[in-house]
């Protein structure tokens, strides 16, 4: 019994000097640790400072080492450039090299920029020799023509040395001009120069000036200012592009215009109707004809009128009103570009705008005016058709399109085959271009076999394209399946829906391209379309499966080496309808046929096998497109 009373008390008595020593062990270990990391508090930051240093020039080391081998593969490339008989890729691959080795060798680069423009001049005659004998053969055998326009190579080296140096960049727009000129001269009927044409080199000035604009703006206006003394149509274009990015810039030189236009004597209403557009319709112009007739030029993608001060926009109706109500001269004696009923048209086109912000006294005035010019004048070219006529474009709204309906109409009181045939063409057109898949339909109701079957191919692409702009998944697939699409057409049509799929859908999207990529293979292997549309599908790849893509460039390589015609660039689609009555022609370009992104991609993730694969094409236009964008990248890639 005693032991057993005791052993509780001995244990309690444990427990408790346990608990009272231990926070005196506690406090010891909180004294040993702090002993123990003080020292290693004060190593820490030289350690690290060490460690980030080595990395730090690891890091150099790899960039540097990245560098010369780029600079390397652009130097080994020239010297074989140099001597490459196709002046066309001899022009481009000079002028690439050059921009590249700019900023490392610009003295070597200006030579090369140099003799790229020489290339350059023998490929565009060549290629208007050629162009000139296809629109001869296509109007001979329809009686009209639709052609793309070759690539200018000279604006290409231009538009890359003018980046680089402005000095080298006039020299060649003075080459350039000179050349225009004798073209000209030696043309063996020239055409005669209409009034409102602008210049060849101050329209070539402003077009350098507007691919110069999104990446250097300052570089783009001491291109531009040169042309601005000159109230053109491009350089008004300009100008509104301009303000996009700055403006300030944009609004002084347009000043400077309606200054001029208030002093030149040769100021005229087209040029009116010229500066409005700034103000009022950007990027969109109309200009009348001395008989009345009216010519509209969209030159890009209509934008709202800009918000500008009261001050600027007052003193473009101070110069108009003072251009527009300028003593007119007797009709015989009129050298205007307008004419007298020109300049009606232009008065009665913006009478609107004067409305709105100008003094009640310059409206009536311009309203005599009017009323002036209208007595004696031939009233078939100065009537009133309706508020939704040309002359009211982007000052009154548009007129509504003719619908479905009103067009079965007219079909209805057709009185022969042939008026039947051209409305359902025109509607089958009009429907595509709004993705309407009826489109289809009116195309089947064409009598005319021929005409339908060139119209099938035309409206079945359209709706794919309009598929793609809309990012309809399920009408792309079936128009994937069932449009007469040819096989590179339905090769982009099914990449371009597998890159828009969710990542949660990367199984579908690795379905679709696989599915791609069994349709490019469909292609002839001597077709320059059948790697287009394998690189295609490498660039669907790349976003889901890296490897895949990697295996599918090895084929593209084994393609384009069996493909004469194959460059690596210059991919595009074409679609084209001509018929007696019609020819249309749209192209785009795609990029994800071009060999320079996917070898972007690929480079950075492994230099050394892409230089690989690009030595491995045979075709020296492909292999120097695929060269070329590797030592771009490892010059730009810093080193993670």
């Amino acid at each position: 019994m005693a032991p057993s009373v005791m052993f509780p008390r001995l244990t309690s008595l444990v427990v408790v000097l346990f608990l009272l020593t231990l926070p005196l062990a506690i406090r010891a270990q909180e004294s040993s640790d702090k002993a123990v990391s003080k020292p290693q508090a004060t190593a820490s930051p030289a350690k690290a400072a060490a460690k980030n240093k080595a990395t730090s020039a690891a890091a150099k080391a790899k960039i540097d080492q990245q560098k010369a081998l780029a600079l390397s593969l652009l130097l080994s490339l020239a010297n074989d450039a140099r001597n490459f008989p196709d002046q066309r890729l001899r022009a481009r691959t000079l002028s690439r090299i050059a921009d590249a080795l700019w900023n490392a060798d610009p003295d070597q680069a200006r030579t090369l920029f140099r003799k790229a423009w020489d290339a350059a001049e023998v490929a565009d005659q060549e290629s208007a020799r050629r162009l000139e004998e296809e629109r001869q053969r296509q109007q001979a055998a329809t009686g009209g023509f639709a052609l793309a326009t070759p690539p200018d190579l000279r604006s290409e080296v231009l538009r890359l040395a003018a980046k680089r140096d402005r000095a080298l960049g006039e020299e060649f727009l003075d080459k350039l001009k000179e050349a225009r000129t004798r073209e000209a001269t030696d043309a063996s009927s020239p055409a005669r120069p209409e009034p409102l044409d602008t210049p060849a080199a101050i329209k070539q000035r402003l077009r350098l000036a507007n691919q110069l604009l999104d990446t250097d703006v300052e570089r783009a206006l001491q291109f531009a200012d040169p042309a601005l003394g000159t109230i053109t149509m491009e350089g008004l274009n300009f100008l509104s592009f301009l303000r996009d990015k700055n403006p300030a810039a944009a609004d002084q030189r347009y000043a400077r215009m309606l200054t001029i236009a208030e002093t030149d004597l040769k100021a005229d209403a087209n040029t009116i109707s010229l500066l409005s557009s700034y103000l009022f319709t950007p990027h969109f112009f109309i200009t009348i004809e001395p008989g009345g007739g009216q010519q509209m030029s969209q030159m890009n993608e209509r934008t709202p009128a800009p918000e500008v001060t009261p001050e600027l926009r007052n003193a473009f109706f101070r110069a108009a009103a003072l251009v527009l109500l300028r003593p007119s001269p007797a009709r015989e004696q009129d050298r205007s570009t307008s004419g007298l009923q020109g300049k009606y048209v232009v008065i009665k086109r913006l009478m609107p705008l004067f409305e709105q912000y100008a003094a009640k006294e310059t409206v009536d005035q311009l309203r005599s005016e009017m009323a002036v010019l209208g007595q004696g004048a031939d009233q078939r070219d100065m009537r009133d058709e309706d508020d939704n006529s040309l002359i009211q474009r982007g000052i009154a709204p548009d007129r509504e399109p003719e619908d479905v309906e009103k067009a079965l109409d007219r079909i209805d009181r057709a009185k022969t085959s042939a008026e039947r045939d051209a409305i359902y063409l025109q509607l089958a057109i009009k429907t595509a271009q709004k993705g309407d898949l009826r489109a289809r339909d009116f195309t089947e109701k064409i009598d005319d076999s021929e005409l339908r079957k060139e119209a099938r191919p035309y409206v079945d692409m359209t709706l794919a394209m309009s598929a793609v702009e809309k990012k309809d998944t399920e009408k792309a697939l079936t128009l994937a399946g069932k449009g007469e699409l040819t096989h590179i057409q339905r090769v982009w049509l099914l990449t371009q829906v597998a890159k828009t799929l969710p990542p949660a859908d990367r199984e579908k999207a690795l379905e679709i391209i696989a599915e791609a990529a069994v349709e490019a293979q469909r292609i002839d292997v001597s077709d320059p379309d059948r790697p287009r549309s394998l690189v295609a599908v490498a660039n669907a790849f790349l976003a889901t499966d890296r490897g895949r893509a990697w295996e599918t460039m090895l084929e593209v390589a084994k393609a384009s080496n069996s493909a004469e015609g194959f460059n690596g660039e210059d991919g595009g689609l074409e679609i084209r309808l001509q018929t007696k009555s019609i020819s249309a022609l749209r192209g785009s370009t795609v990029d994800d046929f071009n060999l320079p992104g996917v070898f972007r991609t690929l480079s950075q993730e492994n230099a050394t096998q892409a230089i690989e694969l690009a030595r491995s094409f045979d075709g020296e236009a492909p292999r120097a497109t695929a060269l070329i964008s590797i030592a771009r990248t490892l010059l730009s890639e810093k080193t993670k």
